[in-house]
C-alpha cells in the first residue's frame, strides 16, 4: 500500500469522524428532547478491486426496540384511561359527600328524619321545620342531578375535543408520512421517523392503536378494535356533532333512531362510515374513557339521585296493600283492592312451581296505552313484567292479567277487588303473594299517606312512576319538589281527614314510621347492591349511595396510581434503550477524538514521508 492509499484511508477515517461528532452533538442537543431518539453512525468499510479502500460514512440510523415502542403506546393509551375515571370519579366523590358530612345526602335525609321526630312531639310548632327541612332535601337533590348532568355535558365537550385532536394528528401522519416514503431509497429522515413515531404516540393517548409498517418503510395504524384509521397513504376522518342539551333523558343507542346523543363515526375516502361506538372500536384511551363517562358512569350516577328522589317520594305517598288469602274449592290464592290504582302502580303476585319450590315473581303496572315496558320497570330482579290498561275498567284488567299468566290460574274481580288463584291442583303452581302499591295523590285522602313530595316539573303531579310519556322517574331528582299545596297549608302534616284534631300525632307519627323503617327495593342499575337490587329504607340507599361513589373514587384513583406506574416504568425502559445518555455520548465523542487525531496523524506522517522524498 503506498502513501496515497494511506492519505485516502486517512482522510476516509477523517470523514467518518466528522460524520459521528456531527451524530454525538446531535444527541447532545436533543438530550431532552421529547420523542428524540438516539442515533448512530454505523461505519462501512470501502472496497475497491478487491482491497480495502478505508471506510464509508454509513446510515445514521435510531437506537430503537421496537417491542418496547408497542408497550409504550399499550400504556400510554391506558394511562389516557385510567386518569380521565380517576378524574370523574374523584369530581363525583366530592359532590356526594362523605358519609355524614354537612351536605352529604344521608346527612340530609337524617336532618328530615329529625324533623318529623320533633313534629311527632309537637304537632302544632314543628310544621315549618319540616317544610324546611324537605325542601333543603329536595333542593340538594336537584343540585346534585343538575351538576351530574353538567359532569355529562364536560364529558361530550371533551369527545368533541379529542376527536379535533385525533384528526389533527391525522392528518400530521398523513403528511409525514408521505415525506418518509418519497424519500430516495427508503432511506428516510431518523428526524421524520422521530415525528411519525411522536404523531403516533400522541394520537394512543386518545385511543388505543396498533401500528403495522410496511416495505417501503410506511406504516398503517388500527384501532386494537380492528378499525383501520390509516392504510399509509389515506387517513380516516372522524366526526362527532356534539348534543348541546344533555339532560338526564339523553342517551346513546346503538340504534341511530332511539339514540339522542352523539356518536364517533369513521368516514373513509370512499363515503363510507363505521361507528365507533357501536362496533367497540374504541377501548381504552382518553376517548373511551370520557364515552364510559358520559353513557354509562354518570348515567348510573342520575339513576341513583332518580332512586333516591323516587324511594322518599314513595316511603311517604304509597299505601301497601297486601292481599287477603282466600280459597274457592281446592285451588287457594289472595284477593287485593286495587281501588285508586295510578299510572305506575304496582299489582306484585308472587307463586311457587311444585314440586321443584322454585319461587316466580309477576309484576302488573299500570301504563294505559303502553305496549310494553323496559326490563326494569321495577327494581326487583328477576320480575316479569306486564303493562296493564286500566281505561276499560276491571273486566280489561282481569282479561290482561290472564293472559300474562296462562292456564294454571284463574283471575276474577267483583268490584275492585282482584282475585288470582291457583288451579287447585298437586305439582303445578301455588299463589303465595298478591299485593299492591298505591300512590295516594290527596293530602287529606283519609289516610296518613301524602304525596309529600312531587313531580316539580309537571305542575307539582305526584309521583307515582308513570311510564305514559315516558319513564317519570328518569331525571325526577332534578325535578323532586316539596308538594306546594303543602307548603301553602302545613296544617296537613296533621290533619289527614274531616274530624281530625290539629294537633292529632296519628299523621307524624305514621310518617316518620314510613321513612325510617319501610323497606324499599332500589334497582340493580343503581349499582349500589353491585349486581343486585338493594332492599332497605331510604336512609340506608342514601349511605350506601355515598360509599359506594367513595369506593369507586379510591379503586379508580388506585388503579390510575398503579398504570401510572406501569407507564413509568415503561418510559424508563424506552429512554434507557432509545434516549440520550450524556456519559455514553462523552465516552463515544473521546473515541472519536482519538480516532480524528489519529487519522490525522497518519495524514502528517505520509506528507512528511512524501515531502523528504521530494527533497531527495
Amino acid at each position: 500500500m503506498g502513501l496515497a492509499a494511506a492519505m485516502n484511508n486517512a482522510m476516509s477515517g477523517l470523514r467518518m469522524t466528522q460524520a459521528g461528532m456531527e451524530v454525538v452533538s446531535t444527541n447532545v442537543a436533543n438530550a431532552g428532547s421529547a420523542g428524540y431518539s438516539r442515533r448512530i453512525i454505523s461505519p462501512v468499510e470501502s472496497v475497491a478491486g478487491g482491497r480495502s479502500a478505508g471506510v464509508l460514512t454509513g446510515n445514521v440510523q435510531r437506537v430503537l426496540d421496537q417491542v418496547v415502542q408497542r408497550q409504550l403506546r399499550l400504556e400510554t393509551s391506558g394511562a389516557g384511561y385510567t386518569t380521565v375515571r380517576a378524574d370523574f370519579a374523584k369530581a363525583l366523590d366530592q359532590l356526594f359527600g362523605q358519609p355524614g358530612g354537612v351536605n352529604a345526602l344521608d346527612t340530609q335525609v337524617n336532618a328530615f328524619r329529625q324533623s318529623l321526630q320533633a313534629l311527632q312531639a309537637s304537632p302544632l310548632s314543628a310544621r315549618s321545620e319540616v317544610i324546611s327541612a324537605a325542601s333543603s332535601l329536595a333542593g340538594q337533590l336537584n343540585r346534585l342531578s343538575d351538576s351530574v348532568q353538567d359532569l355529562r355535558r364536560g364529558a361530550e365537550n371533551a369527545i368533541a375535543s379529542g376527536v379535533d385532536r385525533a384528526n389533527d394528528l391525522l392528518s400530521q401522519l398523513t403528511r409525514v408520512n408521505s415525506e418518509i416514503v418519497g424519500y430516495p431509497d427508503g432511506e428516510a429522515s431518523p428526524a421524520l421517523l422521530d415525528q411519525r413515531d411522536r404523531i403516533i404516540n400522541d394520537l394512543s393517548g386518545l385511543m388505543d392503536v396498533r401500528v403495522s409498517e410496511t416495505a417501503d418503510g410506511s406504516v398503517s395504524v388500527f384501532t386494537t378494535g380492528g378499525l383501520q384509521l390509516f392504510d399509509g397513504r389515506k387517513a380516516a376522518q372522524l366526526q362527532f356533532t356534539p348534543t348541546p342539551n344533555i339532560n338526564p333523558n339523553s342517551a346513546y343507542s346503538t340504534d341511530p333512531a332511539q339514540s339522542t346523543l352523539g356518536t364517533i363515526r369513521a368516514l373513509d375516502g370512499s363515503g363510507g362510515s363505521v361507528d365507533m361506538l357501536a362496533s367497540r372500536a374504541l377501548r381504552s384511551g382518553e376517548l373511551a374513557a370520557y364515552v364510559e363517562q358520559r353513557d354509562q358512569v354518570l348515567v348510573q350516577a342520575q339513576r341513583q339521585l332518580d332512586e333516591l328522589a323516587a324511594g322518599l317520594s314513595r316511603a311517604l305517598s304509597d299505601q301497601q296493600r297486601t292481599g287477603a288469602a282466600v280459597t274457592a274449592g281446592a285451588a287457594t290464592g289472595f284477593e287485593v283492592d286495587i281501588a285508586g290504582l295510578q299510572a305506575g302502580n304496582v299489582i306484585s303476585l308472587s307463586t311457587t312451581l311444585t314440586p321443584s319450590g322454585v319461587a316466580q315473581r309477576f309484576s302488573f303496572v299500570r301504563a294505559d296505552g303502553v305496549a310494553s315496558l323496559p326490563g326494569d320497570a321495577t327494581a326487583a330482579t328477576g320480575d316479569q313484567v306486564f303493562p296493564i290498561d286500566m281505561s276499560g275498567g276491571m273486566a280489561g284488567v282481569v282479561t290482561q292479567i290472564q293472559t300474562a299468566l296462562g292456564a294454571g290460574y284463574t283471575v276474577s274481580a267483583a268490584g275492585t277487588t282482584l282475585r288470582i288463584v291457583d288451579d287447585g291442583a298437586g305439582n303445578t303452581t301455588n299463589v303465595t303473594g298478591l299485593s299492591a302499591a298505591v300512590t295516594q295523590t290527596n293530602l287529606a285522602g283519609g289516610t296518613t299517606e301524602l304525596p309529600f313530595f312531587t313531580d316539580g316539573a309537571a305542575a307539582s303531579t305526584p309521583y307515582t312512576g308513570s311510564f305514559n310519556g315516558g319513564s317519570q322517574l328518569t331525571g325526577f331528582a332534578q325535578r323532586i319538589a316539596v308538594n306546594q299545596a303543602l307548603v301553602a297549608d302545613p296544617s296537613r302534616l296533621v290533619v289527614y281527614g274531616a274530624g281530625v284534631p290539629s294537633g292529632d300525632p296519628t299523621r307524624p307519627t305514621a310518617l316518620l314510621d314510613k321513612l325510617s323503617n319501610t323497606i324499599l327495593t332500589f334497582s340493580p342499575a343503581t349499582g349500589v347492591g353491585g349486581m343486585a337490587q338493594f332492599n332497605g329504607t331510604v336512609s340506608a340507599f342514601a349511605r350506601r349511595t355515598i360509599e359506594t361513589q367513595g369506593a369507586a373514587a379510591e379503586a379508580a384513583i388506585s388503579l390510575n396510581e398503579g398504570q401510572q406506574v406501569a407507564l413509568s416504568t415503561v418510559q424508563g425502559r424506552y429512554a434507557e434503550e432509545s434516549g440520550v445518555n450524556i456519559d455514553q455520548e462523552m465516552a463515544q465523542l473521546v473515541q472519536l477524538q482519538t480516532a480524528y487525531s489519529a487519522n490525522a496523524r497518519i495524514i502528517t506522517a505520509a506528507k512528511e514521508m512524501m515531502d523528504m522524498l521530494l527533497r531527495i
